[in-house]
């Protein structure tokens, strides 16, 4: 990663982490628990899903690594509003991105190309999956909530 782009990544990371957007509850919304117990973040996700099954809102609330929290800030600005299937391939663009050295052919990927640099760091790769792991959940539990946890 060259110098720029490096400074560009701690920019994001950093501005996302410790400035969130779309944190909060969701009254009424699927709601999902992941956790990462190797290194203590969590995450409740919340999504209200249309009648079509596309996101209307997402939200989420937790503590954790910067990694984690601007991942899951970055994601719902990316999601919400989206039809099942865009969000659908957004989860596995993104799963390529952090796991494989192949760029992701999403439209619209924006700053979410900024976290593909985790997967030299396995540790890390699950941060940045925790949010992504329990939409993938959510996607699969649309008329209620859910509650899971690792370890």
């Amino acid at each position: 990663m060259n110098t720029e782009l490096e400074e560009l990544y701690q920019q994001v990371i950093l501005d996302h982490s410790k400035r969130p957007r779309n944190f909060g509850e969701l009254p009424g919304a699927v709601s999902v628990h992941g956790d990462n117990p190797s290194c203590g973040d969590e995450i409740d996700l919340h999504v209200k899903f249309r009648a079509d099954g596309g996101v209307e809102d997402i939200k989420f609330t937790g503590s954790g690594c910067a990694i984690s929290q601007s991942s899951a800030s970055l994601m719902t600005m990316k999601l919400k509003g989206k039809p099942r299937a865009e969000a659908e391939e957004f989860l596995r663009a993104f799963h390529q991105l952090v796991t494989t050295d192949t760029a992701p052919t999403v439209k619209g990927f924006g700053d979410l190309i900024l976290l593909g640099g985790v997967r030299k760091f396995p540790q890390r790769v699950k941060c940045a999956m925790l949010a992504w792991r329990a939409f993938e959940q959510a996607l699969h539990e649309p008329g209620g909530a859910v509650t899971t946890e690792e370890g």
